[in-house]
């Protein structure tokens, strides 16, 4: 079940891998491999993926003055509802990626802290992925900005869309967007889950994000932003100053992951039986395969 550490067999052979005998994405690292620092660099390499491909698209979707700006300005809720499709769509394409086949494609402290809660990553593992994952955050924000210096009018289509920040609105009490990132997160959290520990469903996991986020960005995007993800937050505030009740995004998408990872366990989600700790699956079954393929030789410990 969701608690136990039973792997199927494997499919790819051990040449596949640098240490067949480590299984640090199934919750069985060896004992003689205290962190992964190739799991970690190729998270944050997904993480900037997700950030430029995100960041990006929402500033071009949200500033006024943009082309597709001006298209949507008479279709907020439309408008909205791309920005979140898109910014999803940046974690599929992160956990699709050659560095999310290796790393698992989290993109996110809160998927992390999940997978980790469901006993599918080492504590250890977990504080190095949500390293790379906020260093790979402010990176991928900051080569969006990059082209800024080179394209003065995406630098001022940056600034107005404030680089896709997440604020909180200042017309609600801040009990308000707390609860609306808790659910939002639980709700991504609960989906992540459901098809990633369902056999028949493991195929749609890497695909959710987007439509869900398609559908909660025009009633959750004002609350809070939508975020469910305090690197997704932290790479934008950063670069555009706005830090105002920042602590929502380090506190709320975690509370929301512990508390759907405690529905799963009382079996709220059904019999999940989660195999690794990846968004999307090759069959590596909790291995971590080489990132090239030419680099794939046999290789013992």
């Amino acid at each position: 079940m969701a608690g136990s550490v039973s792997i199927p067999p494997a499919a790819p052979g051990p040449a596949c891998y640098p240490h067949p005998q480590d299984r640090p994405l199934a919750g069985a690292p060896h004992p003689g491999r205290l962190a992964h620092p190739r799991l970690y660099a190729c998270e944050c390499a997904g993480t900037v993926l997700l950030m430029i491909f995100g960041v990006a698209t929402n500033v071009l979707l949200g500033a006024a003055g943009s082309p597709a700006g001006r298209l949507l300005m008479a279709h907020p809720a439309l408008q909205v509802a791309l920005q979140g499709l898109f910014f999803g769509m940046g974690g599929t394409i992160a956990a699709l990626s050659p560095f999310g086949r290796v790393s698992g494609g989290h993109v996110s402290p809160s998927v992390t802290l999940a997978f980790t809660l469901m006993g599918r990553l080492a504590w250890r593992d977990m504080l190095g992925y949500m390293a790379a994952q906020l260093t790979g955050a402010v990176l991928g924000t900051g080569l969006v900005a990059l082209v800024g210096l080179l394209w003065p009018r995406w630098a001022a289509w940056s600034r107005v869309t404030h680089f896709a920040a997440t604020i909180p609105s200042a017309a609600v009490p801040l009990s308000w967007p707390f609860l609306g990132e808790v659910c939002t997160t639980a709700l991504l959290i609960g989906t992540l889950l459901f098809t990633g520990g369902t056999a028949g469903l493991r195929w749609v996991t890497p695909l959710v994000a987007g439509p869900l986020f398609f559908t909660l960005n025009p009633f959750e995007a004002w609350l809070s932003g939508d975020s469910t993800n305090l690197a997704r937050s932290l790479g934008p505030a950063l670069f555009s100053g706005q830090w105002r009740s920042f602590w929502i995004y380090g506190v709320a998408p975690f509370t929301g992951a512990a508390l759907t990872v405690a529905l799963a366990r009382l079996g709220a989600l059904g019999a999940i039986e989660l195999y690794e700790a990846r968004v999307a699956h090759f069959g590596h079954h909790g291995r971590a395969p080489y990132l090239l393929p030419w680099r794939r030789r046999s290789h013992t410990e």
